[in-house]
């Protein structure tokens, strides 16, 4: 893998607590998941991505720290970091971790001794009002959840800001002594040896709050403090960030105006997931066309991650009303699938009514565009969500491993778990299980490691240029190709329920020995490429030419 590693990427993303426990205790731990990583090596996975692992509270899933460093002790200590940093690096494994620097926990040391006295150190390391802002009731992260952005402080007779819980106090990033805590809490993980971050809602750690104003002015210039920060202390480092933003706001997250690629190396494409879960309720690929035309160009160096399912609700925030209904209609009929008035809480295998096709070729899909593709845990075995968990935990159950007591998770009592697994109906650990797939050469975590066997295979997905092949087309299908230094590929994809025959005649030229390496059945020879056959839900990844030696 090159200079830029997570560009040819595999990112896993995964909950420590509800991916393996390995001391029986009801709560999945880091030696837990050291047990479980020739599992991930095996599946494909060249990065991991942990959500927080900081001592918390626990009131939002560890979003909320008391302590950015150490590691809570229901996950284990700092040595047992260590040595997951170790052995993931034995089998070609970088491991990332959540930077949610936005807030603290109200519980935190800081925010404990600001509250405490005007005169406390700490005191403008947070948001302050000493009357009530006019913009109290703006800006909710989480509608019907929560009611405010600003909340009194009886202690510290005045209102603090919290842009999400009110537990959640916001940091003040004007402060500059604040800034330098982030660098230096960077500095210390860096050094243990992690591989960059994934930065937890980046337009609000850039914004400097002012009371009253619901649009208060951001500060990019701090993302290129950080990028020149942890770029120095480990070069190879990266910064994954989490920034829903308006398209146009997009190009500006990466680099400054210059054009140089000096602030994130890489931002989630929630533009792309929107339109990739509307194509597939429409079994229409424009809305993917669309989202390829508008992508904003990239300094080089930028980069997208991709993802249909991560740790959240799907966002379908950017999409229209009407589009946003239609998506709803087909997979989060019921409100209770549904969260925040913009998103579906269900996961991925569930939506597409549990249909191997469908989920065959929704991944297939995601992983031949371009940027590098997040995968999130369970999703390879085609897991289901716990509607009668609140909000977001319904896609955070424990990951299923076997047929045995709590879906091999642990040994615990099953009330003592730290979520319950899933153990009725078709998503129960009896039928969606690690074992019960490795047995099976057809089994859909078969298919995801022969598939990003494949990717691994063609890394001008991920590095190279993605572009839709603009020729007449069946219903549902959708051509593109992504080209590079090593080569092109072609990809047909089959979101409609008719089987269709492609002319692709016009990239005969640019063949060299053209052939399937991915494909949903046996179509037999590629030939001249004018009579592609491709079945209803199917894919075909088609190797073009190899990029000559020089």
């Amino acid at each position: 893998m090159g200079d830029r590693w997570y560009s040819e990427a595999v990112i896993y993303c995964l909950d420590v607590d509800t991916f393996a426990d390995s001391d029986g205790d009801g709560v999945g731990d880091i030696r837990g998941l050291i047990g479980r990583l020739d599992y991930l090596a095996r599946l494909g996975v060249t990065c991991l991505w942990l959500h927080p692992i900081h001592p918390s509270p626990n009131r939002d899933d560890g979003y909320d720290a008391t302590d950015f460093y150490n590691v809570s002790p229901r996950l284990g200590t700092l040595g047992d970091f260590a040595e997951l940093l170790h052995q993931a690096a034995n089998r070609g494994i970088r491991v990332i971790m959540d930077l949610v620097v936005n807030h603290t926990s109200d519980e935190h040391p800081w925010f404990q001794s600001a509250r405490s006295s005007p005169d406390s150190p700490y005191r403008d390391w947070y948001v302050w009002s000493e009357t009530e802002p006019p913009d109290r009731y703006q800006g909710m992260v989480f509608p019907g959840e929560q009611n405010e952005t600003w909340s009194y402080d009886r202690t510290a007779k005045a209102w603090y800001y919290h842009r999400f819980y009110k537990f959640q106090p916001d940091l003040n990033m004007a402060n500059p002594e604040v800034r330098a805590e982030v660098k230096k809490i960077m500095s210390f993980w860096l050094q243990l040896g992690v591989a960059g971050f994934r930065m937890d809602a980046v337009p609000f750690i850039i914004e400097l709050t002012e009371a009253g104003n619901p649009s208060s002015p951001k500060d990019l210039d701090f993302l290129t403090e950080l990028r020149q920060h942890v770029q120095w202390r480990r070069g190879d480092a990266i910064l994954l960030a989490e920034a829903n933003v308006e398209p146009d706001q997009l190009p500006v997250y990466f680099g400054d105006s210059g054009g140089s690629a000096n602030r994130l190396h890489m931002l989630f494409d929630f533009m792309l997931n929107g339109r990739l879960m509307l194509a597939l309720a429409r079994q229409d690929p424009e809305p993917v066309i669309e989202a390829l035309r508008d992508t904003p160009a990239l300094p080089v160096g930028g980069q997208w991650a991709t993802f249909l399912r991560n740790h959240d609700e799907i966002d379908l925030s950017r999409l229209t009303a009407e589009q946003r209904n239609q998506v709803y209609e087909q997979f989060g009929p019921d409100q209770e699938m549904r969260l925040y008035d913009r998103g579906i809480r269900r996961r991925l295998a569930s939506m597409l009514g549990n249909d191997r096709r469908r989920i065959e070729l929704a991944y297939a899909l995601q992983f031949s565009l371009r940027g590098t593709p997040v995968l999130r845990y369970g999703e390879e075995i085609g897991m289901g969500e716990d509607l009668s968990l609140p909000g977001r935990q319904a896609i955070r159950t424990p990951m299923q491993w076997s047929y045995q007591e709590n879906a091999g998770f642990s040994t615990a009592a099953p009330e003592k778990l730290v979520r319950p697994v899933i153990d009725k109906g078709e998503f129960g650990y009896q039928n969606v299980n690690v074992t019960a797939q490795r047995r099976d050469p057809r089994s859909l975590l078969a298919w995801f490691e022969r598939m990003i066997r494949t990717l691994r295979e063609a890394p001008e997905i991920g590095s190279g240029s993605t572009t839709h092949i603009d020729v007449p087309m069946p219903p549902g299908v959708l051509a593109h190709r992504a080209d590079g230094p090593t080569g092109t590929m072609v990809f047909l994809h089959n979101l409609g329920t008719e089987d269709a025959e492609v002319d692709l005649s016009l990239l005969q030229p640019e063949a060299d020995q053209p052939i399937d390496v991915l494909s949903d059945r046996g179509y037999g020879d590629v030939g001249k490429l004018e009579r592609l056959q491709l079945g209803a839900y199917g894919y075909r990844w088609i190797r073009l030419c190899r990029g000559r030696v020089r």
